[in-house]
C-alpha cells in the first residue's frame, strides 16, 4: 500500500518540532484534548474521502477532541486511506505528541463499499487509546418512525446513516430495546390488535412472541446477562413488574401494588436490580428494587412527573422529568444527585445511553414534530441524528451497547 506523504521516520520529526520544551502535565480524561488531524491524508473523491470525512466527523460528534491542524496540539494522528483493487487499506498511528509515545499503530482493511463502517470503527479505536473511553460512533440505533404513517421500528448508525426499516406490522409498535449482544431486539407490538411483546432477531428477522397475556405486556428490556427480560404485565390486575427467565419460560411478579401503576424497567449494569417508574406515590416517580424482590427504594421527588429511566454502564440514570415541559436529567442512585441536561426550548423524553458513558440520544418535540437528538451531557452540546429531509416523526431511541 503505497502511503503518501507518511513515513513513520518523518512522523517522528513532526512529533518532535510539536512537542514543547518543557515537560507538559496531561490533562485528565475528562477534559476536551487537542488533536492534529491535518496529517491524515485521504484523496479527495472515492472511498478514500468517504473515510477520512467520517472519521474527523467521528472523532468532533466524542466531545473528547478539539481537532486542529498545523499547530501544537497533546494528540497528533497519522497515517492515510488508499484503494486497493476493491478494497479499502488504512494506515493509522496516534501518538502522544508530549510523550513522544506512539498510542496506536494499526492497519484496517475493508471492502470499498464499508468505508464508513470503516472509519466508526477506527473513531472508537481512537478514542479508547487516546482518551480510555468507549467509543460510540460503530455502534447503532433502534428507533420508531411513522414516515409511513404507521409507527414502525427502524435501525440507523450512530451518525443517522443507513436508515432502513425493520418492521411492517402496519400498525403501531412502541419501545425497542436491544439484547446486550446487539444481535436481538425486543418491543411492544399491536400487530394481534393487542400490545404483545416480540423478540426479533435483527440478521433473519425471525420473530418470537414473549408474552401476549391478557391485559398490557410493554415495557420488555434485557437483563445485562441476556437471560431474562423485566416487563410489565396487568394479567393480574394492575400494569406490575415482572421478570421473565428467557431459558425456562418461568415468570416472576416482582410487585403487586394497588391501585398503581409500574412501567419502563432498566436494569442496572451488574443485572442486580431494576429501576422502574411507578405512580404508588400519586404521580409517576423513580424508583429501584432487586431483581429478586422486597421493598423499591424511591429515587426521585423533585418535578410532578420522572419518567423514562435508562441505567447507563457508567452507573448513572438518565431520566426524563416534567419541570413545565419535559427535560432529561442524570442522576448517581447511589447519592440521589442529579443534573439537568438539556435546556427548557423543547420537550425532552426517551432517554437512552450510549456505550461511551457521556452521550444519551433522545426525542425532541417542538410543537408536533418529534425528532431524534444527541445530547453531550457534559457539555450540554445538541446533535441532530437524521436529516431534516428525513420526513414523519421519530422517537424512543434506544442506542446499542455492542
Amino acid at each position: 500500500m503505497k502511503l503518501v506523504y507518511w513515513l513513520t521516520a518523518s512522523a517522528l520529526l513532526c512529533l518532535s518540532a510539536m512537542a514543547p520544551a518543557q515537560v507538559r502535565v496531561i490533562k485528565t480524561m475528562s477534559e476536551v484534548a487537542t488533536l492534529d488531524v491535518a496529517q491524515f491524508v485521504g484523496k479527495s473523491e472515492g472511498a478514500p474521502a468517504v473515510f477520512r470525512q467520517t472519521l474527523v466527523e467521528d472523532l468532533r460528534r466524542s466531545g473528547w477532541f478539539n481537532l486542529v491542524g498545523g499547530t501544537r496540539a497533546e494528540f497528533a494522528l497519522l497515517g492515510a486511506a488508499e484503494l486497493s483493487g476493491a478494497n479499502l487499506e488504512v494506515l493509522c498511528e496516534a501518538y502522544n505528541v508530549a510523550e513522544r509515545a506512539k498510542l496506536l499503530d494499526k492497519t484496517y482493511k475493508a471492502a470499498e463499499r464499508e468505508a464508513r463502517a470503516l472509519a466508526h470503527q477506527v473513531a472508537d479505536d481512537i478514542v479508547l487509546k487516546l482518551k480510555g473511553r468507549e467509543g460510540m460512533a460503530a455502534k447503532r440505533i433502534l428507533l420508531i418512525g411513522n414516515r409511513t404513517g404507521k409507527k414502525e421500528v427502524y435501525l440507523c448508525d450512530a451518525d443517522g446513516h443507513n436508515l432502513r426499516q425493520l418492521t411492517r406490522d402496519n400498525t403501531i409498535s412502541l419501545a425497542p430495546k436491544w439484547s446486550p449482544d446487539g444481535k436481538e431486539f425486543v418491543y411492544t407490538s399491536f400487530r394481534s390488535r393487542f400490545p404483545d411483546v416480540y423478540l426479533v432477531n435483527l440478521a433473519s428477522g425471525n420473530r418470537k412472541c414473549l408474552a401476549d397475556y391478557p391485559g398490557l405486556n410493554i415495557g420488555a428490556a434485557f437483563a445485562p446477562d441476556g437471560r431474562a427480560v423485566a416487563l410489565v404485565l396487568s394479567k393480574d390486575g394492575n400494569p406490575d413488574l415482572y421478570v421473565k427467565d428467557l431459558r425456562r419460560g418461568r415468570l416472576t411478579r416482582l410487585t403487586s401494588t394497588a391501585r398503581a401503576a409500574e412501567a419502563s424497567p432498566a436494569w442496572s449494569p451488574d443485572g442486580q436490580q431494576i429501576a422502574f417508574v411507578s405512580d404508588r406515590s400519586g404521580t409517576p416517580q423513580l424508583y429501584v428494587m432487586d431483581r429478586a424482590g422486597g421493598d423499591p427504594r424511591r429515587l426521585t421527588s423533585q418535578g410532578s412527573q420522572n419518567v423514562d429511566p435508562d441505567w447507563g454502564a457508567n452507573g448513572y440514570i438518565a431520566y426524563c422529568s416534567y419541570i413545565g415541559s419535559y427535560q432529561i436529567f442524570v442522576m448517581n442512585p447511589a447519592t440521589l444527585e442529579f443534573k439537568q441536561v438539556t435546556r427548557e426550548d423543547a420537550n425532552y423524553e426517551d432517554p437512552s445511553w450510549a456505550p461511551d458513558g457521556r452521550h444519551v440520544v433522545c426525542t425532541r418535540t417542538v410543537g408536533y414534530r418529534s425528532q431524534i437528538f444527541i445530547i453531550d451531557t457534559l457539555s450540554g452540546s445538541l446533535i441532530p441524528l437524521l436529516a431534516e429531509s428525513e420526513r414523519g416523526d421519530w422517537m424512543a431511541p434506544a442506542w446499542s451497547q455492542q
